[in-house]
């Protein structure tokens, strides 16, 4: 039974990722394929207002309308999923509104973790895929004239409080964090493409079509999809999600 899942999870994201395939165009033949999943076909499912509750935000920092989250950033805090998921694919598109905006995108968050969460604190238990716009670093280097080494702002994967993960390279300066392959996310006020595959305590992330973070080993291994608020406006739209066996 156990080789018989397997085979049903590979499947299943091999459809998945052939769903849309990008070929090298003539002017650049030695261009990899990408693969872009857009969150459509069998199983897939939309996620919007009805499937997220409040933990710790005020009623009006999150509204939806048509298909959009609109988050106006204050406090600091999540929703999180109705359910709870073990091995799944996500889809999501986010935009910050304002330069240096920071959020992110909560995956196996616990309840334990989000147990009495007041205001202006975060889960101190999941793995985070990292949603931070590039004026981030610049005013961070900026305002303490220290060199942004530890964070980037294209796609960092890692595991907040009682949280363990093994960081696939390249790797942050301590260790925790696994830093993106690639720099791809566009700046504020553009839409950036997320695509997270979670299976068996192992993560990934792709941005805007190629695979750039994650990692494995996780610890938790299931729990509940959060979206953060964290002191700037940002919006997410087609949040869509498939989970496998």
């Amino acid at each position: 039974m156990r080789y018989a899942s397997l085979s049903r999870v590979v499947v299943a994201v091999g459809i998945s990722m052939a769903l849309v395939v990008s070929f090298s165009s003539a002017d650049d033949p030695a261009a990899a394929p990408k693969a872009f999943v857009d969150g459509t076909g069998l199983g897939w499912v939309a996620l919007g207002a009805k499937d997220f509750t409040n933990v710790n935000c005020d009623a009006d920092t999150w509204t939806w309308k048509d298909g959009v989250a609109y988050c106006t950033g204050k406090p600091v805090g999540v929703i999180r999923s109705q359910k709870q998921y073990t091995n799944f694919e996500l889809v999501a598109q986010w935009r910050h509104m304002k330069s240096a905006g920071n959020s992110g995108i909560f995956v196996w968050a616990t309840e334990e973790g989000m147990k009495d969460l007041k205001p202006n604190a975060l889960p101190s238990v999941g793995i985070e895929c990292q949603v931070l716009d590039h004026g981030y670093k610049e005013n961070y280097e900026k305002q303490s004239g220290k060199k942004a080494d530890w964070f980037t702002t294209d796609g960092d994967v890692f595991p907040v409080g009682k949280s363990k993960m093994k960081p696939f390279p390249p790797i942050s300066p301590n260790g925790s964090r696994s830093f993106p392959r690639k720099n791809l996310s566009k700046g504020v006020g553009e839409w950036n493409h997320y695509y997270i595959r979670a299976i068996n305590g192992e993560v990934r992330l792709w941005v805007n079509g190629e695979e750039v973070s994650g990692g494995n080993e996780c610890e938790p291994r299931s729990g509940f999809i959060c979206l953060e608020s964290e002191g700037s406006p940002v919006e997410f739209r087609q949040l869509r999600i498939r989970e496998l066996p």
